[in-house]
């Protein structure tokens, strides 16, 4: 995850402690260059928040194959939908990845996408929704 997010989602409260745990970030691999990694099975984190206009990049970090699926009725109206494949509805998107893995991403491949309007994102790994492999981006002015 970026620092700036980091830091943001922990808040001016965590002060020093929020300071002293990204004091060895650099020295340990740093900045991975991607906010949510996708597990074998789950969003890691689960939950991101970011800042309308900021990237969110999500990367497969597992053996898996995995898709980046946003819920077509769980976005914001105004919100230009996201899929990793380029889709432009949950249904073509499931489409696809029914009729040859449209979508997927495998070891190493990244996605990404620019929020441009604030509010919750859901989304879903199609291939392992019923394991509960879903996420949620918020964006906030």
């Amino acid at each position: 995850m970026h620092r700036r997010r980091f830091l943001r989602r922990t808040g001016a409260a965590a002060g020093v402690g929020a300071l002293t745990g990204l004091a060895g970030c650099a020295g340990v691999g740093g900045d991975p260059g991607y906010d949510v990694g996708m597990m074998a099975s789950a969003f890691q984190p689960v939950e991101v928040t970011v800042a309308v206009g900021d990237t969110v990049v999500w990367e497969t970090t597992s053996a898996r194959g995995h898709t980046v699926t946003a819920y077509e009725n769980a976005i914001p109206d105004e919100a230009e939908y996201f899929a990793s494949g380029g889709y432009d509805g949950e249904e073509t998107a499931r489409d696809a990845w029914s009729r040859d893995f449209g979508g997927r991403l495998e070891s190493g491949d990244r996605y990404s996408h620019t929020f441009a309007v604030a509010g919750r994102y859901d989304y879903v790994c199609i291939p392992h929704e019923t394991g509960g492999m879903v996420g949620t981006v918020v964006v906030e002015e």
